[in-house]
């Protein structure tokens, strides 16, 4: 069975500290829920593992079956099995999005698949994730809504087939149907073995995924790991239990954390867009 572990694991961004001593562990076969207020390093743990250039590792480790993730490069974190589905996919002008995926999917081959087999598989997915097949001709998340694009990054994680995949808030910008599909994707997809980190502020998603497992971020640090109840019981009680239970301060409150629960924050960030 396969590990991403991280031990210990410092991140900066422009010299400026976010991650303060991460140490988690996912299996495969797990789906772990990744909880904690805005602003305390979920996303940037996300980024760190993909290895995104805007996040510096000022120490620590992250190892995929033993092997050194930092030491690789983005595109071999990615062929070694780790798959990030961004919070804000990029438009990718003149990048057409049929080609994309058949780059991609090849760099992952030891022969070059062939054009019916390619079609094949591509038009299942697109029939799997709703999204019409015409959309593989354009290119490549230009003009597509924001729920077309999330639904485009299950689409590659399909198509890609990781043995990790690393959800940043794959159900923002998605309206009730949307959701229920992409649910469903990662359901077939935990099936399959696969294991997940999933981000999000909208506890709809987990009761649809069911994760076995639970972690809670403060200040950069997993406060709290445990079962799915940890989930009800943010959502229901926000994060004032972990001050008055854990004696953890903490910082970059956005009110009382007794009223921050995960819908509560969903709410906040689509306000502030």
């Amino acid at each position: 069975m396969s590990e991403l572990v991280i031990k210990d694991l410092h991140v900066s961004v422009k010299g400026k500290p976010i991650l303060k001593g991460v140490n988690l562990t996912l299996r495969q076969g797990e789906t772990l829920a990744l909880l904690g207020p805005n602003g305390h390093g979920k996303s940037t743990l996300l980024s760190a593992i993909m290895g995104h250039p805007s996040f510096t590792v000022d120490s620590g480790s992250i190892t995929l079956d033993g092997k050194d993730v930092l030491a690789m490069t983005v595109d071999e974190r990615s062929k070694a099995g780790v798959f990030l589905a961004m919070q804000y996919p990029p438009e990718i002008p003149g990048v057409n999005s049929a080609d994309f995926y058949k780059a991609a999917m090849n760099e992952r081959r030891e022969r070059p698949m062939s054009l019916f087999q390619f079609f094949s598989g591509l038009q299942a997915a697109y029939k799997e994730i709703g999204i019409p097949f015409e959309m593989s001709n354009r290119n490549l998340n230009e003009g597509f809504s924001g729920g077309e694009r999330k639904r485009n990054e299950i689409l590659q994680m399909k198509l890609l087939d990781p043995k990790f995949a690393l959800l940043d808030e794959i159900d923002s910008g998605l309206d009730v149907d949307a959701m229920q599909i992409v649910a469903k994707a990662i359901e077939e997809e935990e099936a399959k073995g696969k294991g997940f980190l999933v981000v999000s502020h909208y506890a709809r998603l987990y009761e649809m995924i069911h994760p076995t497992r639970a972690a809670v971020m403060v200040n950069g640090r997993i406060a709290v790991e445990g079962g799915p109840e940890l989930i009800k019981r943010i959502d229901t009680q926000g994060y004032e239990w972990i001050k008055t239970e854990l004696g953890i301060p903490v910082e970059k409150e956005e009110g009382p954390m007794n009223k921050v629960s995960i819908g509560v924050c969903a709410t906040k960030e689509a306000l502030g867009k």
